[in-house]
């Protein structure tokens, strides 16, 4: 692939803080290899330790209801990528906004998902964005 071709198909830089870099693996695991993909939970053990599982079915809970509510293919880069599409980058961007800006979210979900109401996905944000905060990891916007 050339690089002009790389920047197209990915054009944002993998995020640098590990909460996000975590996130981040975990959903394209997920989009992989299914919700219940073990290399993402084993990753959101190493990550959160023993607290990992609250993060890890409100994370799924996201990634299902942005595949059911999607009007259009989501993309996703490889688990090795060190950068991201633009669909990573609204869903990452989506959850970091949820609960300091939840009009950010929504509309990062609405250019994710090509509609305009996606309050499951919007609820599910919040909920990790939440388990995260209490944590003490919360996702930087």
């Amino acid at each position: 692939m050339t690089p002009d071709a790389a920047a197209v198909l990915l054009p944002f830089p993998a995020p640098v803080a590990p909460t996000q870099r975590l996130t981040l693996f975990a959903v394209r695991r997920m989009a992989a290899f299914g919700l219940n993909d073990a290399h993402a939970a084993n990753a959101m053990l190493c990550g959160f330790g023993l607290g990992y599982r609250r993060p890890l079915i409100l994370l799924r809970a996201f990634m299902h209801e942005l595949a059911t509510d999607s009007s259009r293919a989501i993309r996703i880069a490889p688990c090795c990528a060190l950068r991201m599409t633009e669909d990573e980058a609204h869903m990452l961007g989506a959850l970091a906004a949820a609960c300091e800006d939840s009009r950010n979210a929504a509309g990062h979900l609405a250019s994710l998902t090509g509609r305009a109401i996606n309050n499951p996905a919007l609820s599910a944000a919040m909920a990790y964005n939440d388990a995260l905060a209490d944590m003490g990891r919360p996702m930087a916007g």
